[in-house]
C-alpha cells in the first residue's frame, strides 16, 4: 500500500477510502489544530479513476472518442499522458498501451 491521496476533511476521505478496490487504510495526522487524513490503497488506473485523479474521467472520454480528434484533443491527450507517465514511475505501475 501507498499514500493515493490526502484530504482535509475525514467525511471526504471516509467517502474516498470506500470507492477504492483491494488493500486500504485512511490514516489521521495532528499538527496543532489541523487534522490531515492520508488514504493508502492499492495503486492502480482503477482506484485513481474511481478518486477522480490524474484527468482520468476526461482522459477517459477522450479515448472513447479518440477517432474523431481535433488538434486541441490531440495536445490534451499529450498533457494528460505526461502527468501519467510522472504518476507511473512513480507509482511503478504500466500505462495501458492502448492510451498512447
Amino acid at each position: 500500500m501507498k499514500i493515493l491521496n490526502t484530504y482535509d476533511d475525514r467525511d471526504e476521505a471516509e467517502d474516498a477510502a470506500e470507492k477504492l478496490t483491494g488493500a486500504k487504510r485512511l490514516a489521521s495526522e495532528r499538527d496543532a489544530t489541523i487534522v490531515i487524513y492520508n488514504l493508502f490503497g492499492t495503486p492502480s488506473w482503477g482506484n485513481f479513476h474511481r478518486l477522480g485523479m490524474y484527468n482520468l474521467i476526461e482522459f477517459k472520454y477522450l479515448l472513447e472518442r479518440r477517432h474523431n480528434w481535433q488538434a486541441i484533443d490531440q495536445a490534451r491527450h499529450a498533457a494528460i499522458i505526461a502527468t501519467l507517465q510522472t504518476v507511473a514511475k512513480n507509482y511503478c505501475i504500466e500505462i495501458p498501451p492502448h492510451w498512447l
